[in-house]
């Protein structure tokens, strides 16, 4: 009997796996995949006035999960961006998994339009079908959300109805070509894996020292660039960072980063300069959530997979 529940638990979850299969290709052929937006809310800044932070956050699961799988997607950034950053890049946040049910995506990430209500989803996941490679499928869909405004002025919303559906459109796994005139006219993105920054603060205080801001591996989603990040020089309080590639490839494209602590907002950047009629920068805003864990004084954050793209999709 034992025998026959392993084996079965076996092919139950063989079948699983392979249900999620996803053929990524190497054309521009794509495969959808729907989301429902189960609930969401958005709470503005207490004092109403557009000067302290608004929180939006959202439920998402996969159309065709019967598991139970769900996500939870939650960012924040002063009330007055509206889910933009002064440079006028839209900003991303992660989406995490709940861990209740199975998943085959890699990073899942979101974004918010407040002023337009509007709601961009992005996954990335590893190709069945071009073995160590990953692809990207991104969706948007508008938010229908009731508000209402508290005696001190700020905004309090939550999805109406019983939500929403996001479809995503999958694109091919990432290209071996690198060149600038490739690149020029890709939508690029990076996935950042590896996060780790750490810090000293005592328990009960707001204090921080030791800062050595944050460490990661940055992969570009377009392309086949992969760095290693590290913090170069503070300013303020906040890091700047250059990212080296992992091996040695095309000497025409650099990475760089910079990281508010205050704000846990990340910006990433990439330049090309292959001649003066193709060389043009991308730049990604993500905030980001880490997980930090305590040894008496000293915090370690980590963070799963994160996903950041260059503007809306």
């Amino acid at each position: 009997m034992r025998t026959n529940l392993i084996g079965f638990t076996t092919a139950l979850l063989l079948t699983l796996r392979a249900s999620a299969d996803r053929v990524c290709g190497a054309t521009t052929d794509a495969s959808t995949y729907p989301w429902k937006v189960g609930a969401g809310r958005y709470d503005g800044a207490e004092s109403g006035e557009g000067t302290g932070t608004a929180t939006v956050a959202f439920s998402i699961a996969p159309g065709n999960s019967a598991q139970g799988t769900f996500f939870e997607c939650v960012a924040e950034w002063p009330e007055s961006w509206a889910g933009w950053y002064e440079d006028g890049n839209i900003i991303w946040g992660d989406c995490i998994w709940a861990g209740n049910g199975p998943t085959y995506d890699t990073a899942v990430a979101f974004a918010v339009d407040w002023k337009n209500r509007t709601m961009y989803l992005s996954h990335t996941f590893p190709c069945s079908d071009v073995e160590g490679s990953d692809a990207l499928a991104t969706g948007s869909v508008k938010l229908d959300m009731n508000c209402t405004t508290a005696t001190e002025g700020s905004d309090s919303c939550m999805l109406a109805g019983t939500g929403v559906t996001i479809t995503t459109k999958g694109g091919p796994a990432r290209a071996e070509a690198d060149s600038c005139a490739d690149n020029s006219g890709r939508y690029q993105s990076w996935q950042l894996e590896k996060w780790q920054r750490q810090y000293e603060m005592a328990p009960g205080s707001t204090s921080i020292s030791g800062d050595t801001g944050p460490s990661f591996t940055l992969k570009n989603m377009a392309n086949t660039d992969v760095f290693d990040c590290t913090p170069s020089a503070t300013d303020d309080s906040t890091f700047d960072g250059t990212c080296k590639p992992t091996t040695e490839g095309d000497s025409t494209t650099t990475a760089a980063f910079h990281f508010d602590p205050q704000t846990d907002i990340l910006t990433v950047s990439q330049h090309w300069d292959c001649s003066d009629a193709s060389t043009f920068d991308a730049i990604g805003i993500g905030y980001v959530q880490a997980t930090c864990a305590r040894a008496g004084n000293l915090l370690t954050c980590t963070s799963n997979p994160l996903w950041i793209g260059t503007k809306t999709v």
